[in-house]
């Protein structure tokens, strides 16, 4: 299904998807591609006439300062496009790149635009993960400006629990991403030592367990409390749209 079986998933998460919506995501012509670690998918300064669709791995939006510092700025789980919003945007003003290795399926936008065409309801789903991805992103400036280290690495790992449950990839209070110190450094816009040190303060806790790229929490109410993690902002509710 190339991804689209996990962005029905996330949509149907938060409304009914009649079967000819499904129908219309479903016959959307793809071109699959898989990228390499921190492979560039989609270029900044770029006028893209495709949007890309997560399939299986994992995908971060960066922005690099002029001394070359990048910040992650998001992180995309299978089952989201990286860039949907550059159907109506036209030019990237930040970069996509695989984290790990990364399949993905790019749908010409003339395609979505015949899809959405005449399904007022489909375009309102698909324009309802475009206001997902913009609620996640003012919930991660609260995190960058106003929480302590240790709780925005918290949030982190509950949102992302959270993200990856709904599409089937965590259970059991067990997820994996292939996640390296320094990557998660440009997430929280420490440095590796600092995240190494918040790491083991989590362990100390008796929190998480971070091994490799497997991630184990160990009491996620807990781990919420201490992150203040309320996931309102993820949008969960299945209601008309």
């Amino acid at each position: 299904m190339f991804g689209k079986d996990l962005l029905v998933r996330m949509l149907d998460r938060r409304d009914t998807l009649p079967p000819d919506e499904i129908a219309l995501i479903e016959a959307l012509p793809v071109r699959p591609v898989t990228f390499g670690p921190d492979e560039e998918i989609v270029r900044e300064g770029s006028r893209p006439t495709e949007s890309c669709l997560v399939a299986n791995g994992f995908a971060v939006r960066n922005q690099a300062t002029r001394e070359g510092k990048r910040q992650i700025t998001a992180i995309h789980v299978p089952g989201d496009f990286v860039d949907l919003h550059s159907l109506l945007l036209k030019v990237m003003d930040h970069s996509v790149s695989a984290l790990g290795s990364c399949e993905v399926v790019f749908i010409r936008h003339k395609d979505l635009l015949t899809a959405i065409g005449g399904s007022p309801h489909l375009t309102r789903m698909l324009w309802l993960s475009t206001t997902i991805d913009a609620s996640i992103q003012r919930t991660w400036i609260t995190c960058l400006g106003r929480r302590s280290a240790k709780q925005h690495l918290a949030h982190i790992i509950c949102e992302l629990y959270v993200r990856l449950e709904l599409v089937g990839l965590a259970s059991d209070q067990t997820f994996a991403i292939p996640l390296t110190q320094a990557e998660l450094g440009d997430v929280l816009g420490l440095s590796v030592v600092h995240v190494n040190r918040t790491l083991q303060e989590l362990r100390a806790k008796d929190l998480v367990i971070w091994k490799d790229r497997r991630i184990v929490i160990l009491d996620f109410q807990r781990l919420a409390i201490l992150a203040d993690f309320d996931a309102t902002y993820l949008n969960l509710f299945h209601e008309p749209r």
